[in-house]
């Protein structure tokens, strides 16, 4: 049997919530085989982020070639890259590599501890978005790139536009943070799709942003298009945001094996 490689390039979540932590069980409960580059260790748990460890651009490096000049991959999805030096370094492997790439622009963490030094935003834009297949921002990560804040669902198209400017092929807007129906907003410019999904009463949804950039790399990796695979993501994500539990004395993961749990086929 062969599965579907998928390499996640992020920090390392100690609570288990998010991060690398939150890719490899994405990536396990979708059907593909999860591969990980260690960017950051962090020390954290359900009520903030405690510690921060940026590693050497030289073990980032050294850890991506040894997975794909060996194994393989069929779908990248990067997450925490603190520094413009990491930026640029993984931007670079990434161009080389010619395969699907999802970029989750990680700016702070679910409980507003930031996760990347301001100088390396401007890396992210000029080399880290130019080579995306998908960009999938919240909107405080629009406005810390763009300056654009959106305030209601019709911003969400000036966000769009204001991202693509950066050059990925697609990008994803997630209006999760906006009033109602949790609303994303998928386009590449031309084709556009609206993405609806009840807002579930829940306040453990560690972890949500990194899980569904992970679900999207790893339907890409099964060959989907980028709209398919963005459409079964949200899926994905909404189980397991609906399933999120309590966990330490803050705020608690998504529960990313909701769909093994309940028999519920994987989208």
């Amino acid at each position: 049997m062969s599965l579907p490689r998928v390499l996640t390039v992020a920090g390392s979540d100690s609570g288990g919530g998010a991060g690398i932590q939150a890719d490899l069980k994405t990536m396990l409960a979708l059907g593909v085989h999860g591969m990980s580059v260690v960017t950051a260790v962090t020390a954290q748990n359900s009520v903030g982020v405690q510690g921060a460890w940026e590693l050497p651009v030289a073990a980032v490096r050294a850890q991506y070639r040894a997975v794909v000049d060996d194994i393989g991959v069929d779908a990248v999805k990067t997450g925490m890259l603190a520094s413009a030096e990491l930026v640029e370094a993984v931007s670079e492997l990434i161009a080389g590599t010619g395969v699907p790439t999802v970029v989750d622009p990680v700016g702070v963490s679910k409980h507003g501890d930031p996760l990347i030094a301001a100088s390396a935003l401007d890396s992210v834009r000029t080399k880290l978005l130019p080579v995306a297949t998908v960009a999938t921002p919240n909107l405080d990560e629009v406005a810390q790139l763009t300056g654009v804040r959106v305030e209601s669902e019709d911003g969400l198209r000036r966000a769009a536009a204001a991202v693509l400017s950066y050059g990925p092929e697609w990008v994803l807007i997630k209006g999760g943070h906006l009033p109602g129906d949790a609303v994303d907003l998928l386009t590449n410019g031309t084709d556009e799709h609206l993405l609806r999904a009840p807002r579930h009463d829940n306040r453990h949804t560690h972890g949500t942003g990194c899980t569904l950039a992970s679900a999207i790399a790893a339907q890409l990796a099964r060959g989907r298009s980028v709209p398919e695979a963005v459409a079964a993501a949200k899926e994905y994500v909404t189980g397991a945001i609906a399933a999120g539990f309590a966990l330490g004395a803050g705020i608690g993961p998504v529960d990313h094996g909701w769909a093994l749990r309940t028999g519920t086929p994987a989208a």
